[in-house]
Parts: C-alpha cells; sequence; structure tokens
C-alpha cells in the first residue's frame, strides 16, 4: 500500500478515535473550551503564560472547568473553595500524582514526587517520620539550618560589599542543608563537586520551566524522536544521579545500623529490615530515587524564593529597615536567630510569609490525579484524569488579600500589628500532596533571612523605584529577573 495512504488512514483513525472519545467522555466532565483533534487546547493560549490563561478562562466557565493538553484532559481548580473542597475535603480521591512525562522518564514511577498509591504512602510516610524525628545524626535540623546560616553570612562578607549576582551563594545555602541531612556532611562552596552540582540543578530548572518543556510534557513522543533540551536534561540528571549512587554505596560500606548518621543511613536500615518481604518498597532503586527528589526539591525551590525575597527586599527599602528594626530589637547583634524567635518578631513574620504569597512560586502546583472516578460538583471525574490546582488564584485572591499584586505585609498583620493566618496561604500547596519538606523550608527562610538582615545593609546599584520584580518566567516555576546587589556589613 502506498506510504501516503496509509499516512492519511492512519491519521484519520486518531481523529475518530479523538471524536469517539469527546463525544462518549466529556459531557462528564466539566466545560471548557472545545479542543482541537491531536492537540487540544494547546494553541489557544499563551503557554508562556499559564497562570493568566487559567485566569481568563475561569471568568467563562468557572472555578471547574476542563482544558485539553493534547489529547488528555486535564481538569482544572481554580480558586480556594474548588481548590480546598478537592485537595483537603476529598484530599484522598484527589492524591494521586498526574502522569507527568519528563519525570516519569527520569523516575519510572518511584521516589516521592512521581510515586502513586502504596509505593507512595510508604516513601513519604518514613520520610516525614525521618525529618520530623532529626534521626538524621546528633544535631537538629534547626542547629544545621543555623550553623549554615552563618556560613552563609561569612561568604556574603567576602563580597566586600561589591555589587554582585546572589544567585550561586543562595543556592549553597539551602543545598548544603539538604546534603546535611541526607549525606551528613555539607561542602565548602568552593568545592568543586558542589560546583557541578549546582551548575546542573540551575540548567535542569530553566530546562524544565521551557515553553519546550511545556510542549514535550503534552506531546511525549518527542522525547524520544527529536532532539532539543530536553537532552541535556537527561545528561544532567544521569550525573547528579551517578554522584548520588557513589554516596549510597560509601555509605553501604560504613553503615553501623545502632548509629545512623543520616537518611541515607536509615533508609539502608529499613532495606536491611525488609530484605525478607518481596513487596517491600524499601529498594536501592527507590533510594536512589527518594534521595535524587530530596536534594533538587530542597534546594532551588527555597533558593529561588531567598533571591526573589531579597530583590523584593531592594525595591522596599522601607520594609527592609522596619525589618531590621525588628531583629535589633529582638534578636540584637551577639547571638544567632532562632526559631522562637518569630512569635516575637510579628513583622518580619508577615515579610516572609508576603514574599511567599507574592511571587507564587509555583503556580499551578505538580499535577495531581483522582484516584477513583469520583462525582464532584455534579460532574463525573474519571479514574486517573489529571488535576490542575491553580495556587495562583489563592494566593492572589483579591477578597483576602487587596490588591494582591502589590507587595503588601498588611495582608499578613491583623489591626494591632499582631500575626495574621491566612487559610489562603498555600505556596506549598495543600491536601496529602503537601510539600513534604513545608517545615523545613520554612525554617530556612527565616533564619537566612534574618541572619542576612541582622549582619548587612542590602543597596542596590540602581534606583529601588526602577527595579522591576515582574517574573522572568511564568510556566512551572516564577523566576525573578537576574540582578546585582551589594552586601554592606552593619
Amino acid at each position: 500500500m502506498d506510504p501516503a495512504v496509509v499516512l492519511v488512514l492512519c491519521l484519520s483513525s486518531l481523529l475518530l478515535l479523538f471524536l469517539w472519545r469527546q463525544s462518549s467522555g466529556r459531557g462528564k466532565l466539566p466545560p471548557g473550551p472545545t479542543p482541537l483533534p491531536i492537540i487540544g487546547n494547546i494553541l489557544q493560549f499563551d503557554v508562556k503564560n499559564i497562570k493568566k490563561a487559567i485566569s481568563n478562562y475561569s471568568k467563562v466557565y468557572g472555578p471547574v472547568f476542563t482544558l485539553y493538553f493534547g489529547m488528555k484532559p486535564m481538569v482544572v481548580l481554580h480558586g480556594y473553595e474548588a481548590v480546598k473542597e478537592a485537595l483537603i475535603d476529598h484530599g484522598e480521591e484527589f492524591s494521586g500524582r498526574g502522569f507527568f512525562p519528563i519525570t516519569e522518564r527520569v523516575s519510572k514511577g518511584l521516589g516521592i514526587i512521581s510515586s502513586n498509591g502504596s509505593r507512595w504512602k510508604e516513601i513519604r510516610r518514613f520520610t516525614l517520620m525521618t525529618l520530623r524525628n532529626f534521626g538524621m545524626g546528633k544535631r537538629s535540623i534547626e542547629e544545621r539550618v543555623q550553623e549554615e546560616a552563618r556560613c552563609l553570612v561569612e561568604e556574603l562578607r567576602k563580597t566586600k560589599a561589591s555589587s554582585c549576582d546572589p544567585t550561586f551563594i543562595l543556592d549553597c545555602a539551602p543545598c548544603n542543608v539538604i546534603c546535611s541531612i541526607i549525606f551528613q556532611s555539607r561542602f565548602d562552596y568552593k568545592d568543586q563537586n558542589f560546583l557541578m552540582l549546582m551548575e546542573r540543578f540551575n540548567k535542569n530548572v530553566k530546562i524544565l520551566s521551557s515553553p519546550w518543556m511545556r510542549l514535550c510534557s503534552n506531546f511525549p513522543v518527542l522525547l524520544h524522536y527529536l532532539p532539543g533540551i530536553h537532552k541535556k536534561l537527561f545528561e544532567n540528571i544521569a550525573l547528579i544521579k551517578s554522584y548520588i549512587l557513589d554516596k549510597i554505596k560509601e555509605h553501604q560500606e560504613s553503615l553501623d545500623v545502632n548509629n545512623p548518621r543520616d537518611f541515607i543511613d536509615c533508609f539502608l536500615i529499613k532495606m536491611e529490615q525488609e530484605k525478607h518481604n518481596s513487596q517491600s518498597e524499601f529498594t536501592m532503586e527507590n533510594l536512589e530515587s527518594t534521595v535524587s527528589d530530596l536534594f533538587s526539591a530542597g534546594t532551588q525551590t527555597t533558593s529561588t524564593t531567598l533571591r526573589y525575597g531579597l530583590l523584593i527586599l531592594l525595591k522596599h527599602p522601607e520594609v527592609t529597615a522596619k525589618v531590621q528594626e525588628e531583629i535589633d530589637r529582638v534578636i540584637g547583634r551577639h547571638r544567632s536567630p532562632c526559631m522562637q524567635d518569630r512569635s516575637h518578631m510579628p513583622y518580619t513574620d508577615a515579610v516572609v510569609h508576603e514574599i511567599q504569597r507574592y511571587i507564587d512560586l509555583v503556580p499551578n502546583s505538580l499535577p495531581h490525579a483522582v484516584t477513583r472516578d469520583i462525582k464532584f460538583r455534579n460532574y463525573l471525574i474519571p479514574k486517573g484524569t489529571a488535576i490542575l490546582a491553580s495556587l495562583t488564584s489563592v494566593l492572589h485572591d483579591d477578597k483576602e488579600f487587596p490588591n494582591p499584586e502589590k507587595f503588601d505585609p498588611g495582608h499578613f498583620l491583623d489591626e494591632s500589628g499582631h500575626f495574621k493566618k491566612s487559610n489562603f496561604f498555600m505556596p506549598f500547596s495543600t491536601g496529602k500532596r503537601i510539600c513534604v519538606g513545608e517545615g523545613l523550608a520554612r525554617m530556612e527562610l527565616f533564619l537566612f533571612l534574618t541572619s542576612i538582615l541582622q549582619n548587612f545593609k542590602l543597596k542596590s546599584l540602581i534606583d529601588p523605584k526602577k527595579l522591576d520584580t515582574t517574573s522572568s518566567s511564568a510556566t512551572a516555576i516564577s523566576f525573578p529577573p537576574v540582578y546585582k546587589i551589594c552586601f554592606i556589613p552593619v
């Protein structure tokens, strides 16, 4: 048969299959814009600014609607009520991880981020227990963060008040914290292995946030047959995993089951305890993927928030001055900040929360999936359907946070100047898939920022009013624009 005829028949079959699936299943899903065959709704909005497109669609279709990225539907949750009802009130049913081709290819459904079902529950439970019990050596996690904060301050002193791009130094600090938890050791900021890891992490985050990777997520076949930056992504991940495997082998050779030093030791001990269980999830492959997840997630999200936060503080010197006044009054200059200080520093606490709210670091969280067929708001969502929760719509709700596009610590302060909690504060997502490192990230942000402001005045080379705090990316992660800053010792 002529190849052209075969191609036409294949395309026609795909089109008919698509139309059949639409007619048989679409009526059960929430409403949404009519998708095109094969490509879905992808041409109907700007893939470089998905959160804006989602906001516009919510005005037409309401807080729950359906978009097609390629041939697969994704139910979008917009606004606090819809997100809460799904991820909290129906937490178990919405606790699945949506299919994400890039991470699926890398992790093969292992670890914490990409796993599902009993595997995810077991690994997550073990990880949370280990972190909460500080079962990684003789020092608590807070002491580790305080130690790294002191190292960070010393590195910033080495800039000698000259203008610098703070990206690398701010990446190193949270990475060293997670390294001390996983590997029981920290790196010198000039260590060549450390420099290599930081470089790979930075490149991977930028690649994952690119429009090309969004396209590959919708059409996974591109990952296999076309050249592109995804090849570099997989190469970087392979190098990072190779480093992790070397560390695991070192731990195996020196393991003392009666004296676990860090997360890897705890996992290896659990593996030994379950070695006769053929169904055990505590395997070498799961250890490698879990460490990789903790390593990457525990570094980039916190460092990006710190970098964005310092830019905002440069832009608003009046806010910075109030924070430093509170630091002087509560902590002084002669001891390191600690977490107990936070309850006595409502303004600083509000500033840290407002930074996270304002920057909207992960606008749409990672995709969820429903674990069974579920009736939700009179719609029937089939098992396995991807769910996208718009965190932007919660963090920038104009009723909870007046003028949400404006940076204002008053969003988290009451009339008496006391810190005010908000159920709408969801930078770490919410429900059963909430970030496993939330507690550590909150601690790092408070201790690192207060340590920096305790020891330095922040200076911009340009008029603060002219600084642009608009995100340089509006896809998977919100990045701050590149900027220079001077850390002037006080």
